[in-house]
C-alpha cells in the first residue's frame, strides 16, 4: 500500500489540489500530519476526488504515523537536495527512484510543508530521498506540482504494488541490518556526530539497495563476525 503523506498543510486548497492529484494517478491513501483545519477550498478543489479527503487519517506527528502504520519503506521528499557533506538531504531524481521502487508492503511517499518543507530530522527518518531537478531561476515547486512528478514518474512504469514473486527484504531484516551497523560503530572509537552520520549513510544507501530477503541474510551474518571481532 502506498501512503500519501502531507506533513503539516497550511493551506485547506493544497490539500484538495493534492488529492485530485492523487487520484488521477491511482493513489487512494491520504495522511495529513497536525493539519489546518479543514475548510470548503479542501473540497472544492480536489473537484472529483472529494472521497480520498473524507477517507484521510491524520497524526500528530511523523513519528507516530511511520510507527503506527509499520511503514516498510519511507520516502521523503526535499526541494533542498543536499551535497556529500548535507547527508540528510542527500537525494535521488523521481525517475531514479521509480526505476529502482520495487518494495512490498506499506510505503510512505512523504511531502513537506508548503514554505519550510521537511526538516533533517524528518528526512533522517525516511530510507531516501527524492528531489525534483529544477532551473535555478526559481528552484522550488509547489508542493502539489512536485507530487504530481514523482506520482507520474511511479505511474508511467506500470509497477504493481506490492510487486510479485520478489523476495524482498522486510522492515525486521533491514532494521536488524541498521541495528547490526550501529553495534559496530558503538564499539569503534568514532565521535558521536560521526556515529550518527555513519548510520544516516547506511540507512540511505541500504534504502537505495532495496535489498532482497537473501541480501539481508547475508549482511546479517557477516554483521555479526564484525560485531564479535570489534567486541
Amino acid at each position: 500500500m502506498i501512503y500519501v503523506v502531507f506533513v503539516e498543510p497550511e493551506t485547506p486548497g493544497n490539500i484538495g489540489f493534492l488529492a485530485r492529484t492523487m487520484k488521477n494517478f491511482g493513489l487512494k491513501q491520504m495522511v495529513l500530519i497536525n493539519p489546518c483545519p479543514l475548510e470548503h477550498d479542501s473540497y472544492y478543489m480536489a473537484m472529483h476526488a472529494r472521497e480520498i479527503i473524507y477517507n484521510r487519517q491524520e497524526y500528530p506527528s511523523l513519528e507516530k504515523f511511520l510507527k503506527t502504520e509499520e511503514i516498510d519503506f519511507a520516502v521523503g521528499t526535499t526541494g533542498e537536495a543536499g551535497g556529500s557533506y548535507n547527508i540528510p538531504r542527500i537525494a535521488v531524481t523521481p525517475d531514479n527512484l521509480a526505476q529502482s521502487l520495487n518494495v512490498k508492503g506499506n510505503i510512505a511517499l512523504i511531502l513537506g510543508r508548503e514554505g519550510d518543507g521537511l526538516t533533517n530530522h524528518e528526512l533522517e527518518l525516511c530510507d531516501v530521498v527524492v528531489s525534483i531537478p529544477t532551473h535555478e531561476s526559481y528552484p522550488i515547486l509547489n508542493v502539489t506540482h512536485a507530487a504530481a512528478i514523482i506520482f507520474y514518474e511511479l505511474f508511467k512504469n506500470e509497477r504493481t504494488y506490492p510487486v510479485e514473486d520478489l523476495d524482498e527484504a522486510s522492515l525486521d531484516e533491514k532494521q536488524d541490518l541498521i541495528k547490526y551497523m550501529d553495534d559496530v560503530l558503538g564499539n569503534l572509537d568514532y565521535p558521536p556526530h560521526k556515529k550518527k552520520n555513519a548510520s544516516t549513510v547506511f540507512r540511505r544507501v541500504l534504502g537505495r539497495a532495496f535489498i532482497s530477503g537473501r541480501e539481508a541474510h547475508t549482511l546479517k551474518g557477516m554483521f555479526r563476525r564484525i560485531k564479535e571481532r570489534v567486541k
